[in-house]
């Protein structure tokens, strides 16, 4: 059985621990294009929730790393899972449905789901939880070389959305891959001493999706993978935008516009009133009498903080008549 909870604590890291590891990306995909981070380590000691940047892409008591698909097409289009570090397979659990948190059913004890530990010698070892089902594919026992396939991402145990998190501990004790230390003051440029190799980028913020339609879609919709129109009616009953993203802050603006073959048909910036992990706006106009000029329309999206673009996103599509 797989060890049902991750140490409650985080404490002083060895003066020595930075360096002494390293850790590649656990998914195969590519950060900022088919997967993101929703999550990063908890770096607040009290009650409150703070990540290596200073930022809140966290949540109070959080013990890992959320390597997050955007949709769930493309968790069942299937997403490899990665060994970050090599080592020997020291637990498993399959067999664990996924979105059964999100459905309502009990995960008490199977809060990871199906997942692995591995040990990496001298007291180091990585723990990889909410793997699709039927997806894990080592054995306890078995020595893993970093890189190798271990299973697919999934949304199994408590898991709201489909990622994998990834755990690190030194010694039974958390450790932050983006910065070792926990005693150290965060850093809003960054992290420092990554123990990833290459070093991966702090993210707090970003845009994941973004599509032309005629009717609003539902937000459990965009979070399962819309298709975007490429092609629109002229005589739909609205020509609109939606855009879908993470890490908005109270005080964010998202700012969307949209051109058609006869110039700007619109600019709309909408205050973000609350922090919000997941986010998801639309704008547009209604068709006027007539419907829309034929012809090619473009839209972008921008995730706007302090007057600091901080993500854009853009799509195109075309009206027939």
């Amino acid at each position: 059985m797989l060890r049902a909870s991750l140490i409650s604590l985080i404490v002083p890291a060895l003066p020595c621990m930075a360096g002494t590891i390293s850790l590649q990306l656990p998914v195969e995909c590519t950060l900022g294009q088919d997967c993101y981070i929703q999550n990063y380590v908890d770096r607040d000691p009290g009650p409150g929730a703070r990540d290596a940047g200073c930022g809140t892409l966290t949540y109070d008591g959080h013990k890992g790393t959320d390597f997050a698909l955007p949709t769930l097409a493309g968790m069942r289009a299937g997403v490899a899972v990665l060994a970050a570090a090599p080592g020997v397979v020291t637990a498993i659990r399959d067999g664990e449905p996924d979105r059964a948190f999100i459905e309502g059913a009990p995960v008490t004890g199977r809060e990871c789901g199906n997942g692995i530990v591995i040990a990496l010698g001298d007291g180091w070892e990585t723990q990889y939880c909410h793997l699709r089902e039927g997806s894990v594919s080592v054995r306890p026992g078995e020595t893993v070389a970093a890189g190798q396939p271990l299973g697919l991402v999934g949304q199994s145990g408590k898991a709201a959305f489909p990622h994998l998190h990834l755990a690190l501990r030194h010694d039974g004790a958390v450790v932050d891959p983006f910065d070792p230390d926990p005693t150290r003051a965060c850093d809003r440029g960054g992290a420092r001493d990554s123990l990833w190799s290459p070093p991966l980028a702090y993210t707090p913020s970003g845009l994941l999706g973004i599509g032309f339609t005629t009717t609003p879609p539902s937000f459990e919709a965009v979070k399962a993978g819309v298709p975007v129109d490429t092609r629109l009616p002229s005589s739909g009953p609205a020509l609109l935008v939606w855009v879908y993203g993470f890490g908005a802050q109270a005080g964010d603006e998202i700012e969307i516009t949209i051109d058609g073959p006869r110039g700007e048909i619109l600019r709309h910036a909408s205050p973000v009133e609350r922090s919000q992990a997941l986010f998801y706006r639309y704008s547009g106009r209604k068709t006027p009498p007539g419907g829309w000029p034929a012809g090619h329309y473009r839209t972008r999206a921008a995730l706007i903080r302090k007057g600091e673009t901080l993500a854009v996103e853009e799509a195109e599509t075309d009206v027939s008549r």
